[in-house]
């Protein structure tokens, strides 16, 4: 008879091992983005996914990703659902993936807000985590779209984490909109020195996101 309890209690665990973190990618394809530049983006985002050390936090963690791309307005584009990485077979075929994304728009501009909204509502559709977080990158300032600050208190609120890489050129403009208007409370920012430096930081950026809770 003492089956019965235990099989019911092993069944009753399992969905307590939810994921430590659902992690929104959201790539800025804008008009000042050029293809090589996006290029770099793409495979930066794809060599991190291969990252031994980043496998191994992300398989731990057993963490969910999707990759969106973001422009104007209207422009955000879901690249990759939600995968959840188990084993590090799924962190290369995500890799793969991630490599393989063509870009989704050109000629557009830049609507970081709505990027931050649309990135809100792939959480509804995402397995359940213990925390969920939003990394954004851009190399501009908004031309379009609503109030960001309104779409950082909507994620707030949401208890949604918002990080972001800024992609400089000359001075810290990007990073300090990204520090004063984008990240939410207990977010971060990361500069980047031009594209070129942009593997590095997400490199760094997504293993500071997904090691954090399991340390």
């Amino acid at each position: 008879m003492r089956l019965i309890p235990s099989l019911f209690a092993l069944l009753c665990a399992s969905p307590l091992a939810a994921c430590d973190v659902a992690l929104v990618l959201a790539i800025d394809v804008s008009n000042s983005i050029d293809s090589a530049e996006y290029r770099l983006q793409i495979d930066g985002m794809a060599d991190a996914l291969r990252d031994p050390e980043i496998v191994e936090a992300l398989v731990t963690g057993d963490v969910a990703i999707a990759v969106m791309q973001w422009s104007g307005a209207d422009e955000q584009q879901l690249s990759i659902p939600w995968t959840q990485i188990r084993t590090t077979f799924d962190a290369s075929l995500l890799a793969d993936r991630a490599r393989s994304i063509e870009r989704a728009y050109t000629l557009s501009g830049t609507a970081p807000a709505e990027a931050i909204y649309s990135a809100l509502d792939l959480f509804a559709s995402a397995p359940a985590c213990t925390r969920q977080v939003i990394d954004i990158s851009g190399d501009g300032t908004p031309n379009a779209g609503s109030n960001v600050n309104f779409a950082r208190v909507a994620a707030t609120r949401q208890d949604v984490t918002i990080n972001a890489i800024a992609i400089e050129f000359l001075g810290l403009t990007i990073t300090r909109f990204y520090n004063s208007r984008v990240i939410t409370p207990e977010g971060f920012v990361m500069t980047a020195r031009t594209h070129r430096q942009y593997p590095e930081a997400i490199r760094a950026k997504i293993l500071r996101e997904v090691s954090k809770v399991i340390g």
